[in-house]
């Protein structure tokens, strides 16, 4: 009886670990989805895609709650406006493909962390273009970056 109760104790264990240890990698798939999706959508005239970048966490506001967040840094001749029309196409919700001019490496909108391109930045014709992702999964619970 002793060897059961070890042997279930031993499975709890392992089984737990397990989640702390797969959430991450799990959530990080979903932050880099987000960005992936973003990527995929076909690029305005007169505009190229510099880079992507990605990051799952705590990333903004106080409490506890996975965020998953995908950004794209383009460069292009339009303005903010027609930009921000242009991706509003694309948009699920009011928390895709949000355009801002981006000034500077460091992303703002991560309150959390440091989340910056690698580009240097030159020029006020440089934007970011991001997204919130979503995950139903339990992993979200058992990665302690959301806590």
């Amino acid at each position: 009886m002793k060897k059961i109760f070890t042997t279930m104790f031993f499975i709890m264990i392992t089984a737990f670990l397990s989640f702390l240890i797969a959430a991450p990698i799990v959530n990080d798939s979903i932050a880099k989805k987000t960005a992936a999706e973003l990527a995929n959508l076909p690029l305005p005239d007169h505009t190229e895609l510099v880079e992507s970048v990605y990051q799952a966490g705590k990333l903004i506001g106080n409490g506890n709650g996975m965020q998953y967040f995908g950004a794209l840094l383009i460069k292009s001749n339009l303005p903010l406006e027609e930009l921000k029309k242009y991706y509003s196409n694309f948009a699920e919700n009011e928390w895709d493909c949000i355009v801002e001019q981006q000034m500077r490496t460091e992303i703002n909108v991560i309150e959390h962390g440091n989340l910056a391109f690698q580009t240097e930045i030159a020029g006020d014709n440089y934007y970011i273009v991001y997204s919130w992702g979503d995950n139903d999964t339990i992993f979200h619970d058992f990665d302690i970056r959301g806590h």
